[in-house]
């Protein structure tokens, strides 16, 4: 699948927070200290319920031109943001043949992470061949959405950014 990309918007939050949310993606939300705290953790929520989507054979959703973007009443609005999202490689079925002692290992610390056997394995390939794992390398410690996001540029308030000429 080609990037999509993704119309956010960011929000003031209570006692000096924000929040961030995307209309194409109900209940996908992230908040922050800062702005850029907030985006970050939008980003990677994106990427998270692109995932989910994807592992779920279901489509993503149209996005919603910034222009149509329904504001709810009670809304602190600040700006709107792009987030550009690469959907992840679809998913191929293969055989393999492990001891079951290993497997029984995998599946533990796949339920640890509150992963699937299917998606241990993806991580645990994708950390060896990147080098994270083996001789040398260290342990990978979080779990990292398989979409990819790109920053799409500065944030846009929806106010006009012209000066105004002085006489």
């Amino acid at each position: 699948m080609k990037k999509r990309l993704y119309p956010a918007v960011l929000e003031r939050g209570p006692k000096g927070t924000f929040g961030a949310w995307f209309p194409d993606f109900p209940g996908c939300v992230a908040g922050g200290k800062s702005q850029d705290e907030t985006i970050e953790k939008a980003e990677n929520a994106l990427a998270q319920a692109v995932d989910v989507l994807v592992e779920h054979d279901r489509p993503l959703p149209a996005a919603t031109p910034i222009e149509q973007v329904v504001l709810p009443k009670g809304c602190k609005f600040l700006a709107y943001f792009i987030v550009g999202v690469d959907p992840p490689d679809q998913s191929e079925r293969v055989n393999v043949f492990l001891p079951k002692s290993l497997i029984g290992r995998v599946d533990r610390r796949a339920a640890e992470l509150g992963m699937s056997r299917s998606s241990f394995f993806g991580l645990a390939a994708t950390n060896a061949l990147n080098g994270l794992l083996g001789p040398g390398g260290s342990h990978a410690t979080s779990v990292e959405p398989r979409s990819k996001v790109h920053k799409r540029g500065g944030l846009r308030t929806g106010r006009s950014s012209k000066k105004k000429s002085s006489p």
